[in-house]
């Protein structure tokens, strides 16, 4: 059992990390932390607090509201302390909330009035005789900011109340929330963005900050809105019977209430309510953040009484949470079919955004080492909607001494092969491609494509049967299916000409170039073409695995990265021993043949619109064999572009170069002059 000290330093770390909070949040109006991790936060000190009460802190936060108003505007001390409201997160705590009213209600039936939670700033206003006179942020629930000169520049908030069907009251106290509505949010960072002035992060962060400008002509620039959710004060008395009768009674004089209410008949109704606001609520003119159940009756109302700091005749039902707190307490790689290795922490299970969650990525190595989370760390999970869950930050206050820094691991997981990151890359990577079971399908898939060994019929349904036989262990087994001729037939759907035209097709595919098996090999940064640059410059695939990095750098389209994920490839022993078993069945190319300068090149040529005699993959064979590079984009380097109907962009940026540009029938007529003849 833990000791008394270790509880009470947990409360006090608790206490002091939510006091730091509440000073951001409703002083500073910079909140540093989202609702959902207050929440967790909150929570966590309430739960040691329900389970050693002996051991309650004089000032813990689950007692009082907020923080200190700062001195720059004059204090107020509301006549009527402005509470927070309890919360519920889930179906059961919502019903858990009305058996709890109910049971102090006997016999009596309750209504709830039910409205949308704004996620914006509340305030006090003050009216005397129908003027407003006075507004006044929560602050710490019982002292808050006189804002009134701001207040007052709110266009939807009435300054003077009339109304031809009640009396204006001698006082009235109404209380609400300030915000700005989306479409004002959009438009005010908009114009902002446009003179180069600050962004805001969201429209409960603007409307704060505007509300506690020094200057009133700051908040009249912004789009500012009130709406009323209550009455704290009124003489005389209202006579009002429901907290409904009491909203629409607010909106005869002129207040402006949230767009959706409800009256519920039960508590079955306001969670059908809740799940069909949560559906609408991207469509809402404004950010919510749930909903605010409330007894409808005032005089039950005054039955239920308060609790210390809020009352118990309502509570705010959340959303579901996108953020919660919890611990890391593994983490595993895993291996992509390109052969990324990937982190992933395997978490205490949380419940956030609607689902629990155990796991989550930290996507590679880098992001690590930017969060610092380490192994027993304290995280903030966030999920909105479906969004994959991921950790958006580590709590160092919560480090436990045992904690373990996460390092790369030098080796592959799944088949053990070194593990190569190239300098000034953020991804790691197996070095197996050829080996690895990881990336077995991908691998083959290459492998057997048109442009690479070319074995048609073997698609992904064929590679699928195989691999799950287990007869597909590497690229190089496909070369012993003959083998395997009784296992084939017995495929379903496969039969003996399917089999025969596998068999046949594997074996015509042994006869190839070198350029093409290299480009076969699947190693990473080199395609088609720079596949046929290592051929040409090396000749021979001997010459091409002893190459160092120098001499792989001086080859046209390879730079310093793939110079090094060449080098490595050639380097890691289960990709030499599968090539080694692929020549050994019979995979062969002709002789190189001396090789003489080619009228292209060097050059970089760009195809660019639809050819009508030619396709874009004839007139790029023509291209390479003359030694030209075939480029995606146009650039100053580009020595010509072929521009066939409807070119675009690319033909254009060609135009503004001053670049040579050729049309389909000009580009046929020069490939006749150097021999390459449709």
């Amino acid at each position: 059992m833990e000791s008394t000290a270790g509880i009470v330093t947990q409360m006090r770390q608790l206490i002091q990390l939510i006091a730091q909070h509440n000073h951001a949040y409703y002083v500073m109006d910079q909140p540093s932390i989202s609702d959902n991790e207050y929440d967790s936060l909150f929570h966590q000190l309430k739960a040691l607090e329900e389970q050693y009460p002996d051991l309650v802190q004089n000032d813990t936060p689950t007692r009082r509201v907020g923080g200190q108003a700062l001195s720059k505007f004059m204090s107020v001390r509301h006549a009527v302390p402005m509470l927070s409201l309890g919360n519920v997160f889930n179906k059961e705590d919502l019903f858990a909330f009305a058996r709890r009213v109910e049971e102090r209600l006997p016999g009596q039936q309750v209504k709830y009035e039910v409205e949308l939670k704004l996620d914006g700033l509340a305030i006090s206003l003050w009216y005397e005789n129908g003027e407003l006179v006075r507004g006044v942020t929560r602050g710490d629930g019982e002292t808050g900011e006189d804002i009134t000169q701001n207040v007052k520049t709110i266009r939807n908030l009435p300054k003077y109340l009339y109304s031809d069907q009640a009396a204006i009251p001698k006082l009235l106290e109404v209380r609400g929330e300030v915000l700005i509505p989306k479409t004002g949010f959009l438009k005010l960072n908009a114009e902002n963005e446009a003179k180069g002035e600050k962004i805001f992060a969201n429209p409960r962060n603007a409307a704060a900050g505007s509300l506690r400008q020094l200057d009133p002509g700051i908040a009249a620039a912004r789009p500012l809105a009130f709406y009323a959710y209550g009455i704290a004060q009124c003489e005389p008395e209202h006579h009002l019977n429901s907290m409904t009768e009491s909203l629409h009674w607010l909106r005869d004089l002129g207040f402006e209430i949230a767009e959706r209410q409800f009256l519920c008949d039960s508590i079955e109704e306001v969670q059908r309510r809740y799940e069909k606001i949560m559906e609408e609520r991207a469509d809402l003119g404004v950010e919510i953040d749930g909903m605010v159940v409330k007894v409808d009756s005032l005089k039950q109302q005054k039955q239920l009484g308060f609790l210390s700091r809020e009352p118990r005749w309502a509570t705010a039902y959340k959303f579901p949470a996108i953020a919660a707190l919890t611990t890391v307490e593994n983490i595993d790689w895993q291996v992509g079919r390109t052969g990324i290795l990937t982190p992933v922490a395997r978490l205490n299970p949380v419940f956030v955004g609607g689902v629990t969650v155990s796991n989550v990525t930290l996507h590679n190595i880098g992001e690590i080492h930017r969060l610092d989370v380490r192994i027993g760390d304290t995280v903030s999970v966030y999920r909105t909607g479906d969004v994959i869950p991921k950790v958006e930050k580590v709590w160092p206050e919560f480090r436990p001494d045992t904690a373990e820094v996460i390092n790369l691991p030098e080796t592959c997981p799944v088949c053990a092969s070194p593990v190569v990151m190239p300098e000034g890359e953020a991804l790691a990577r197996c070095s197996g491609e050829l080996y690895c079971a990881a990336q077995r399908i991908e691998s083959i898939r290459h492998f057997v494509s048109r442009k690479a060994m070319d074995i048609e019929g073997l698609g992904d349904r064929w590679v699928e049967s195989l691999l799950h036989l287990e007869l597909l262990k590497d690229v190089s087994d496909i070369y012993h299916l003959h083998q395997h001729r009784n296992t084939l037939l017995g495929i379903e759907k496969m039969g003996e000409k399917s089999v025969q035209n596998l068999i046949n097709a594997i074996e015509q595919s042994k006869k190839t170039t070198l350029a093409r098996f290299i480009y076969a090999l699947g190693i990473r940064g080199v395609g088609e073409t720079t596949a046929r640059m290592l051929a040409n410059s090396f000749q021979t695939l001997e010459a091409l695995q002893q190459a160092d990095v120098d001499s792989l750098k001086k080859v046209p389209d390879v730079g310093d990265i793939t110079a090094e994920w060449i080098y490595d490839f050639f380097r890691a022993e289960h990709n030499l021993e599968v090539i080694d078993r692929l020549l050994a069945a019979g995979i062969h190319w002709d002789a190189p043949i001396a090789s003489t300068r080619q009228p292209l090149n060097g050059e970089s040529w760009v195809l660019t619109g639809t050819l009508e005699h030619l396709t874009r993959e004839q007139a790029t064979q023509m291209l390479q064999a003359l030694g030209a590079r075939v480029s995606g984009s146009v650039s100053a380097k580009t020595k010509c572009v072929v521009a066939g109907e409807k070119a675009g962009s690319k033909l254009e940026k060609a135009q503004k170069l001053n670049i040579q540009t050729l049309n389909e029938k000009q580009f046929i007529e020069l490939m006749e002059t150097y021999g390459q003849v449709i």
